[in-house]
């Protein structure tokens, strides 16, 4: 079991885009999304996922991640999932992922940095807005049961 230690901010503008060393496109799904444990589906590019997250204490979390075929992660996605899916395209920089949602939460963009400890100093670049770890509003499988986007996006 590993222990996901993460922290979450909201994105102020889009200098991030200059500085991106990449970008994939993500579809995800929860076939769970009860709060004690997520289950989540997820393909990024032509690699699908099934992952579990546990409760989220502060910043960190238990969670077990296994790649699966692409066609049983598109199935699932359509005849498992409890909500919505997810479109969103990622941005990598540095340590940052930054996600741009798409669909009904387009303007939505959010960054989230993964930490060796919860106490860990960060420096937040200028394009690092508010806070928003462990604000429930913001997590994906809170997102993935929104019709419109969160009132701060």
């Amino acid at each position: 079991m590993a222990k996901e230690i993460e922290r979450k901010f909201l994105v102020r503008n889009d200098d991030y885009r200059l500085s991106a060393s990449h970008k994939i496109d993500i579809m995800q799904a929860y076939i769970s999304d009860r709060i004690e444990a997520t289950v989540r589906v997820r393909i990024a590019g032509e690699s699908a996922f099934l992952t579990v997250k546990g409760r989220t204490t502060g910043a960190v979390r238990d969670e077990w991640e296994y790649p699966i075929p692409f066609d049983d992660a598109m199935e699932m996605i359509r005849s498992c999932s409890v909500g919505p899916a997810i479109d969103k395209t990622r941005y990598h920089v540095g340590p940052w992922e930054i996600d741009e949602f798409h669909g009904a939460l387009e303007g939505l963009v959010v960054a989230e940095i993964e930490l060796d400890n919860e106490n860990q100093e960060i420096e937040l670049p200028d394009f690092i807005g508010r806070e928003v770890t462990g604000d429930a509003r913001y997590y994906n499988s809170s997102l993935a049961k929104t019709e419109n986007c969160p009132p701060t996006c």
